[in-house]
């Protein structure tokens, strides 16, 4: 039997990725008491009223066929939320109510991508992103980055790796992995370059509400030259705690959003109600529980970067944001994947191979701040312990 061209350009590009995970998986499965670092789902709870909500409007009867494009009170919050972000009038046609950043992504790459166009991004980046290139026919183009320069990527490199098949830049602050966070400045050296080469922007600002210390989050989107060309995708998944939801959006530029309406409704049309609603909710309220979870994820940093700060072979350096951290274990002479099974093997501790998000993540952990701070001293015990045997 015959099977699309998607399904060779996508084999590798799936859950082969998370093997140390899955198999953290099964050994918890059968009893043995394992630390998890590796998924990035948050352990608080959501803001109680935000559930209530989504229940009250479920129960009134918010369940029928929503519009394709999102419901008209979901796409009002998010042009309120984004006018006072960017500080001009943004609108609801702006915006397309997704189900999750994934699906965004998706959608924008479908959007923007033809056979052959190169997406540009810096390495290391988020596990999914070569898959949504290519399921768009597109090739990744990956950018190295210096983990020993907070893995930021410059715009001069940038230039440097255009070719005439780029096409768009994939661009993810707060970073997953790395805990990057791209400056105002940097974002107009970056845009400067893009504008010249008229490649597209796709932002992935999914932890925009997570920075810590000095760093203050900025988008493209809120530069008013770069707003024509500024694809987001974002979601309340980890800004709330409720990934479950599924909930997610396109912020985009009136004319993008009406090329992108045909591409997600072959997909789907529309979403459900009543999450709508609840996302609405969310984004029109300030709640004291996304502060406080905020302030736990920088707490658990701090944690880790201290339980680490002794050991010879492993270190690893603040966030500027999201919900992980990168430990370097290169002085080990291990890769991260080799690294990330010994400890799963000798320790009982699960990781992220850096390997995981493309080659420059080489020689290091990705460790989601998502257990309190207790396990997670706990758990860099144990890595220094191993890297010390090695």
């Amino acid at each position: 039997m015959n099977f699309a061209k998607v399904t060779a350009r996508l084999s590798g590009l799936g859950s082969e990725k998370w093997a140390v995970h899955i198999e953290g998986r099964r050994r918890a499965s059968d009893g043995r008491p394992m630390i998890f670092l590796s998924i990035g789902e948050p352990d608080s709870p959501p803001p109680a009223t935000i559930l209530e909500e989504a229940a009250r409007q479920m129960q009134a009867g918010r369940i029928r066929y929503a519009e394709g494009r999102g419901e008209a009170n979901v796409r009002r919050a998010l042009a309120g939320l984004y006018t006072r972000q960017t500080g001009r009038a943004i609108h609801e046609n702006q915006f397309i109510y997704l189900p999750g950043t994934q699906t965004a992504l998706f959608a924008a790459m479908m959007t923007v991508v033809d056979e052959g166009d190169e997406v540009l991004m810096a390495d290391p980046y988020y596990a999914t992103y070569e898959g949504v290139i290519a399921a768009a026919g597109g090739i990744p183009a990956p950018i190295r980055v210096d983990p020993d320069q907070g893995f930021h990527l410059k715009a001069t490199d940038l230039e440097k790796a255009i070719t005439p098949r780029s096409r768009v830049l994939l661009m993810n602050s707060p970073s997953n992995p790395t805990g990057a966070v791209f400056t105002r400045a940097e974002i107009e050296k970056i845009g400067a370059v893009c504008e010249r080469h008229d490649l597209w922007i796709v932002s992935d600002e999914v932890y925009a509400t997570m920075t810590y210390g000095n760093a203050v989050f900025a988008s493209p989107f809120d530069v008013p030259a770069l707003e024509k060309r500024t694809i987001v995708v974002s979601s309340i998944s980890k800004s709330h705690a409720v990934p479950g939801f599924r909930s997610g959006w396109i912020a985009a530029s009136a004319e993008f959003c009406e090329r992108c309406i045909p591409v997600t409704e072959t997909m789907l049309f529309g979403s459900q109600p009543f999450l709508e609603d609840a996302t609405a909710f969310a984004l029109g309220h300030h709640f004291a529980e996304v502060d406080a979870m905020k302030r736990n994820y920088e707490a658990r940093a701090r944690a880790l970067v201290k339980a680490l700060g002794s050991s010879r072979k492993v270190s690893a350096r603040m966030p500027e944001g999201g919900m992980f951290v990168m430990i370097d274990v290169r002085k080990t002479g291990l890769t991260g994947e080799a690294f990330a099974w010994r400890l799963l093997e000798e320790e009982d501790v699960v990781t992220m191979p850096g390997e995981s998000f493309g080659a420059g993540g080489a020689g290091h952990l990705r460790v989601a701040l998502t257990v309190g701070e207790d396990e997670i001293t706990e758990a860099c015990r144990r890595i220094a312990r191993l890297a010390e045997r090695i």
